[in-house]
Formats: structure tokens, sequence, C-alpha cells
């Protein structure tokens, strides 16, 4: 169950006490966190050189042992020191069991950090998601919405609208979810219904409210959207003249038949069958699903834009300057870091990719004038909060439906820059760019196509990709409606569009480069679709004087059929 040789820790204090105890926490600091925490999925800071472990800031939560007596589980900010870069801060709750007592609670032989000596009694110290007393502590503060006074602030417990009022007082089941993910997932079952919350701890904490609990609280609260899973609650460490800081978030559970990424998958499966005979088919029912998800998408946004809900914190914005200029920095910066990549790795690239490469970097000059474009083009669209990282995995097929998940924004983001308000073109650029992949990845994967030009292969992909885009972008602005304060006109829905799917095709660049090259053509055929877009925009613009030459695009034609 655990390992009997290793590093024990003996204190003459009881564990409730531990608090007082600093050679005891001095000995977690130094000889029990650093193998324990790197060795959990969660730890972001695995690859970099780490200089320490403090324990930075220490919560209690109480649970009942039995009818007469308390135990304490501890709620440790771990704070990690390297030798480059911010520091990070860790949520690690743990519990203490001990394992000589006859009704000693089961432990899953997992999360264990030590065996233990505290005054005298011997056990296990745990990561507390293990312990069914700790889970059921966290459900019972979660319901009855607790606030915990604390050395440093409080523990405040929010109750959601997802959670059922007669579930308030009933005793439920929980279980850890066996997921390795940059969170921990806990399950509570009610009786004669089954699993029905899913609680999730915030392992990387951040110093203000996590964006996942914004939106979904918003939308469970304040708005009719009932395709997410509903917010049912949440955990919150507030401290006075500091922003408040998420330690977990609970939703009810829903029905998951797999991922939309998945299902597209599955039917892209006729279609990539059918290719090597020269016959192009889609079902029609794919037309179907790929239209509710452009009407789901439109909703969202509509519940997101909310102008009646009063909060200021999602309330719509223009396009302001300091906008556009964070915009175009990061884009910039971007740019020029995957034009080096390009450069660094040409000559490792197919001849298709190297083509597209090639024409991509011909064509800086006008991205540049596009980026110019952005910076000064009266814009009368307004900016919303929205997904921030919108996909085809973010999306759940539940029967004839969808649930929208994970609205915790770009993982390489900061938490302020996830909050920042966009146009809701953005979610959508990221959904089309997901599409376009999940049918160029299953044409250039597959043994079925192995045989086939690439060339061809890129043609074919291509229809069923416009296809399918216009299918869902039609559902979409049907859906929004016009004319809507969130998009002036077609002009600059279309001018919007563009930014977000460059912007998002480049970021992908980087990423292939390094660890997918022969998927490398993906993304640069998305930044040549935006490309030639930018240049019919050029050349229908009478009043435009620019003297940069047109594309290369002869460097992409390939032999006829």
């Amino acid at each position: 169950m655990f390992d009997s040789t290793a590093t024990n820790l003996t204190s003459p204090h009881a564990w409730s006490n531990l608090i007082r105890d600093q050679d005891a926490i001095r000995f977690l600091e130094t000889a029990i966190l650093p193998p324990y925490v790197n060795s959990c999925r969660w730890f972001a800071g695995k690859a970099r050189q780490q200089e320490g472990f403090r324990i930075r800031f220490i919560h209690e939560i109480a649970f009942q042992t039995d009818a007469f007596s308390l135990e304490k589980a501890f709620l440790l900010i771990v704070e990690v020191g390297y030798a480059d870069g911010e520091t990070e801060r860790y949520l690690l709750p743990l519990s203490f069991v001990e394992v000589d007592q006859p009704d000693a609670p089961a432990i899953v032989p997992k999360g264990i950090l030590t065996i233990a000596v505290f005054d005298k009694k011997r056990g296990l110290v745990v990561d507390a998601i293990y312990d069914e007393r700790f889970r059921q502590a966290l459900y019972g503060n979660l319901v009855n919405q607790k606030t915990l006074t604390q050395k440093d602030g409080q523990l405040t417990f929010h109750r959601g609208k997802g959670l059922a009022i007669e579930d308030v007082s009933v005793l439920v089941t929980s279980r850890v979810l066996p997921v390795d993910s940059s969170n921990s997932a806990l399950v509570f079952g009610v009786p004669a219904q089954g699993e029905k919350y899913f609680l999730k701890l915030y392992r990387k904490l951040f110093q203000e409210t996590n964006p996942e609990v914004d939106l979904v609280s918003f939308l469970t609260e304040k708005s009719n959207f009932a395709h997410i899973p509903a917010y049912a609650g949440s955990m919150i460490w507030e401290q006075e003249g500091v922003p408040d800081i998420t330690l977990g978030m609970m939703q009810r559970m829903v029905e998951n038949q797999q991922d939309s990424w998945n299902q597209t998958g599955d039917y892209l499966n006729d279609f990539l069958y059918a290719v090597p005979h020269r016959l192009f088919t889609i079902r029609e029912d794919v037309f179907d699903r790929v239209e509710l998800l452009g009407r789901r998408t439109g909703q969202m946004h509509l519940a997101l834009y909310g102008p009646e809900s009063g909060d200021p914190a999602f309330a719509a914005e223009p396009f302001t300057d300091d906008y556009r200029e964070f915009i175009i920095r990061r884009f910039e910066s971007l740019l020029e870091r995957r034009y080096n990549l390009l450069i660094d790795n040409y000559t490792k690239l197919d001849p298709l990719a190297q083509s597209l490469a090639w024409v991509f970097m011909e064509a800086k000059e006008m991205i540049d004038e596009f980026v110019d474009d952005f910076r000064t083009r009266p814009l009368d669209s307004l900016r919303i909060r929205i997904h921030g990282d919108y996909h085809l995995g973010q999306v759940l097929a539940t029967g004839n439906d969808f649930i929208i998940i994970d609205f915790e924004g770009e993982p390489e983001s900061s938490i302020s820059e996830r909050k920042i308000k966009h146009s809701p073109l953005k979610d959508v650029a990221g959904m089309i760019r997901s599409y376009h992949y999940a049918v160029s990845a299953k044409l250039f994967g597959s043994t079925e196509t192995a045989g086939i030009e690439p060339d061809h292969l890129q043609r074919v992909s291509e229809r069923w990709f416009k296809l399918i885009r216009d299918t869902y972008m039609d559902a979409y602005l049907d859906t929004i409606g016009s004319p809507h304060p969130l998009f002036k006109n077609s002009n600059e829905v279309n001018f919007l569009l563009l930014v977000y799917l460059l912007e998002k095709a480049v970021y992908e660049l980087g990423y292939e480069i390094s660890y997918r090259p022969a998927w490398v053509k993906i993304p640069l055929k998305g930044i040549m679709d935006v490309i030639r877009e930018i240049e019919k925009i050029r050349i229908a613009d009478p009043s435009r004087n620019s003297e940069l030459p047109l594309l290369q695009m002869g460097l992409l034609q390939t032999k006829k059929e």
C-alpha cells in the first residue's frame, strides 16, 4: 500500500496542531513535498530548475470523525521558486490517516506523501482528495454556504443554481476521478440518482478568480443558456485588499458520449473511405450536427452579451486603441517567432509544406499592411467575454445535442489575459480551425490515403472543410441575427474573422513545427487561406494605394489530374 522505506515525518504534536510545528513544516518543504509534487500530473514546473518549495499559507477545514470528535485537513498553498521566471503557487490539501485504528478510513493507494507519527499516533499523510472525510467536508461546506475564518482571510463556499435544493441535506457518495490532468476531479453521487455533481479542484493558483468560474456562474445564474454543465458552487479564498482566489468549482454532471473532435472523426470515416475511389460523400446528418453547433455557439455568445445583467465584468466594450495594440503586440511577437522557426526547420518540411511556407514568408509585407489596417480601421462591432479556447474538444456530444465545457481560456495566457474581452469571432475562428484540423488530420494521417498525392488530398480536404465551415458560419450568424450590436455589418464580420483566423493559425504553426513536422501544412494552409482573402480585400479597394506585389501563387500550382 505504501513504501515502507519512505522518509518518515515525526512530530511530538498532534496532527491538528501541525500549523504550530515549524520543524514538521520545514521537513515537509524540504524532504516530502519536492518528490511528491514532481510526481503529480497537475504540477507544471517539472521541466524548470526548481530552487525550493515553501508552504506559504495553511488553511484548515474541520470534519467529523465520529459523534464526539473533530479532525482537520489542511489546505496548503505551496509556493515553488525557480532559477528563472516567476514563482508559482499550488493547492495541496493534506489529511492524516491513522493506520493502527480499526475504524481508520479506507485510503486509495495513491496520493500518499509519507509515513508519519503525530503525538505517538502512527499513520499516513495523504493528499486529502483521497480521504472520504475531506470530500464530504467540501460538499457539506458548499451546500451549506459556509464561511470559514482562517489566519489569512477566509474560505467562502458559494452554492449555485445547479445544485438542486433537494440535495442540500442528503448523504452523498464521493470518489476521485481516475484521470491525470492539470486539476483534480471529485464526483458526488445522490442516492437513487447516481453520480450527479462534479467538483474541480484547481491545483495551480492565480492571484484572482478563475475565468471559468466567472463564465459558468454567469451563464447559469444570469442567462437561460442551458448547454453547459450548470454551476453548482465554488470555493473562494478571500483576503482583504487583494483579489479573490478560486480554489474549486462544482458543476452538474452531464451525459458524455464523446467529445465533438472524436465524433467529427467518426463522421469523417465515410468520407475518408470514399476518397481512394474518387468519391465525395458527406452524410446529411453531418451537416445537421454542424448546423446545430453553429446555433449553440451563437446562443452562448448572445447569453454572454446580456446587456441587461448589469454586471460591468460582462458589459460589452468597443474596439479601443489599447485593445488593438494588445492584439497587435502579441501577434507581431508570435509572427516573428514563427518566421524564425520556419527558417530554422525549412529543410525538414515536405515539399507541399515548403511551398506553403515560402508563400507565407513572401507575404510578410502584406500581413504587416493588414495589421496596420487593423490598428486604424474604424470598427463599430463590440467585444465581450468569450469562451477563449473554443474547439471541438471542448464540446461534448450528449444524445442529439451539445454541452460546452472548459471555460478556463488559453492555457498559455495569464489569467488577466484570459479575462480580456474579444469579439465572439475569436471563438468562431477557433472552431473553424478545429474543423480544418479534423479533416486534414484524418486524410493526411490515415493508411487508406497513404498512396494518394498530397496535393490531391489537400484539394479534397479543402472541399469538405469549406462546406462544413459555411454551414457552421451560416447557422451561427442566423442565430446572432442581423443587425446586432456585436457586429456592425458583414464587412466587419469578415475582416475581424480574418484577424482571429490568422492569429490562430500562426499560433498553431509553432506547435506543429516543434512536435509534428508532418502536420505543418495544416496551419500553413490556414494561413494561406487568410492571406488570399487579404489580397482580395486589397484588390477590391480602389482607394488603397499599395505598391506591394501580388502573392506568388504559382509556387502552389500542381499538375492537373
